[in-house]
């Protein structure tokens, strides 16, 4: 196991993340809500790529995060996660390449997605910190599964 005690996040980087996380995402879904000449199962398309990228950056964040923690992570799962993460932004840049939309807005979606992915990244890496700090431990009385035996 690792030993090297974490750090603490900084209340302005933990602040940052989430503002990155919230105005990406929000900047994104405001976007789409204000499309006005794209069709409705397009505007689903790009809601369910960004759900998508979301689960899969903190999905493939977690893996990493536990392989470097030492806690077992399969390559199966590993390589899935890669694969998730890739393949939503290669299908938003497909979308997008095939989308009617001006230059300027094919940017602001493209950029509206990576600041969604950078802040969940960042959010549950400070949740871990948090947690690993000691600062953002479990309530009592919440139970923790333990980890799976190792043969």
């Amino acid at each position: 196991m690792n030993t090297a005690m974490p750090h603490k996040p900084s209340t302005a980087f933990i602040a940052a993340s989430w503002v990155a996380l919230l105005l990406g995402a929000a900047a994104y879904l405001i976007g789409l809500f204000n499309a006005a000449t794209m069709a409705l199962n397009e505007k689903g398309y790009y809601l369910t790529l960004l759900l998508f990228g979301l689960f899969a950056a903190v999905s493939l964040q977690k893996s990493v995060r536990d392989r470097v923690e030492e806690i077992p992570v399969s390559g199966l799962y590993y390589a899935l996660c890669w694969f998730a993460l890739l393949a939503s932004l290669l299908l938003l840049l497909v979308g997008l390449w095939n989308a009617t939309l001006a230059l300027s807005e094919k940017g602001f979606y493209g950029m509206a997605f990576a600041l969604s992915l950078f802040g969940a990244v960042a959010v549950q890496k400070n949740t871990r910190d948090l947690i690993a700090a000691g600062a953002g431990e479990a309530p009592r009385g919440t139970a923790i599964p333990p980890l799976p035996e190792q043969e």
